[in-house]
């Protein structure tokens, strides 16, 4: 079984939400025109990190991103993984992620678990508590953003469920690129899992990024690799090479949790 995903490295709009949903929609149209079957986005794309106007500019419950993604998927008929957004629900402010089926379900929405001090996250957002599995094109998976993916033993804890594809929505700037790579290559190759890791371009106040999106397969080989401007990056991933990755090295089942405390 194969999957042909599309990775939207895009600019993002500081703190200017309409303008960043307009570039979601045109970019979720190029991508159903090269007729993928999911579309994947960086991290905080409906705000960037302007947290300090949090209050100003955070999508109330989530409702405006849900209901245009949802629309976005049933008008293309594509599945949607959403990038991240800031959301505001229950006083508190989140960086969410939801992804949407082909269909126009919501079929997750995850709150960030490890909030970055160097961005000022842990000031203004809330923490997530749960982690996250779903089934996109009929194919178990996961996603994380940004991060996330420094903790492998929280990676490890997902691919408990059986994912066979790690979704990472990332603003990831410049200065730390170099590591990006080799944390996204670790991640799939612990996990015997593909990494579709999605990565913004352009600049907020504080910082400058360069993109640099990657697939990764489950020997930690790059598929495909973007640049460092907005562009549109379509690979399709071999499914069944994951199960003879496993096979051949059964990494899971020469596990010893009773040691790992």
């Amino acid at each position: 079984m194969t999957l042909k995903i599309a990775l939207a490295q895009i600019d993002i709009t500081f703190a200017t939400p309409d303008d960043n949903f307009a570039r979601v929609a045109k970019y979720v149209e190029q991508a159903a025109a090269k007729q993928v079957d999911v579309v994947v986005f960086p991290e905080m794309w409906n705000t960037g990190y302007a947290l300090d106007q949090l209050e100003q500019i955070a999508d109330l419950n989530g409702e405006r991103t849900q209901e245009f993604l949802q629309q976005l998927a049933v008008k293309y008929h594509v599945n949607i993984v959403g990038g991240s957004v800031a959301i505001k629900r229950d006083g508190h402010f989140y960086n969410t992620s939801y992804v949407v089926n082909a269909q126009g379900a919501l079929v997750s929405a995850y709150d960030k678990v490890h909030l970055f001090g160097l961005m000022n996250e842990e000031k203004y957002i809330t923490a997530g508590a749960s982690e996250v599995s779903f089934e996109l094109a009929n194919v178990a998976s996961t996603g994380v953003i940004c991060y996330d993916i420094r903790f492998p033993e929280w990676l490890r804890t997902l691919s408990r469920h059986g994912s066979k594809v790690l979704y990472v929505s990332a603003d990831w700037p410049a200065v730390r690129i170099p590591q990006w790579e080799i944390l996204v290559r670790a991640r799939a190759i612990e996990n015997q899992s593909f990494v579709v890791a999605v990565n913004r371009v352009g600049d907020d106040p504080d910082n400058h990024f360069n993109g640099h999106s990657l697939v990764i397969d489950p020997l930690g080989n790059i598929v495909s690799q973007a640049g460092e401007q907005e562009e549109l990056v379509v690979a399709t991933i071999d499914l069944d090479s994951i199960e003879q990755v496993r096979g051949q090295i059964p990494v899971f089942a020469d596990r010893r949790p009773e040691l790992y405390r």
